[in-house]
């Protein structure tokens, strides 16, 4: 069983995933995502890889579904904390399944509205937060600040 499965998408999912990297400090951390050569760049010396997927790309999107729950199983996280994408999605839903507490923190480029999988993940995340003061609602939608 892990700790926790910090997992989010390539380029800005994963860049926002680092920044809460130090509330991760002394715990049992799994990251995934879906480019190894970020855990080289970022200095994390094992990565779970994903298949890259998005909702354009349906067979990218069910081997990337599979391969989540796959991991999910296998690691049996106690916590998940994503900053999206599909992949994020995937994994949050899989481990609330199995009785994780889940964490979506949507990202910052989402400023009109939650995101298209944010808006998804909230009937399975124990905590959601927005990085956008006027998205909050105080009940579903939390904020406490922004990552960038």
């Amino acid at each position: 069983m892990t700790g926790i499965l910090a997992i989010a998408s390539g380029g800005g999912h994963w860049d926002e995933l680092m920044l809460l990297r130090s509330a991760f400090d002394g715990r049992d951390v799994v990251y995934a995502t879906t480019n190894s050569q970020l855990s080289v760049r970022d200095g994390i010396s094992h990565v779970e890889v994903l298949p890259d997927c998005n909702r354009d790309q349906v067979m990218n999107s069910l081997h990337c579904l599979w391969a989540s729950l796959r991991l999910v199983w296998r690691l049996r996280p106690r916590v998940v904390v994503t900053t999206g994408a599909l992949p994020g999605l995937f994994c949050l839903i899989a481990a609330r399944l199995l009785g994780a507490r889940t964490v979506w923190v949507d990202s910052i480029a989402n400023s009109d509205e939650p995101s298209l999988s944010g808006r998804v993940a909230r009937p399975f995340t124990s905590l959601w937060l927005t990085q956008w003061p006027h998205l909050a609602d105080g009940k579903a939608m939390l904020y406490r600040g922004a990552l960038l």
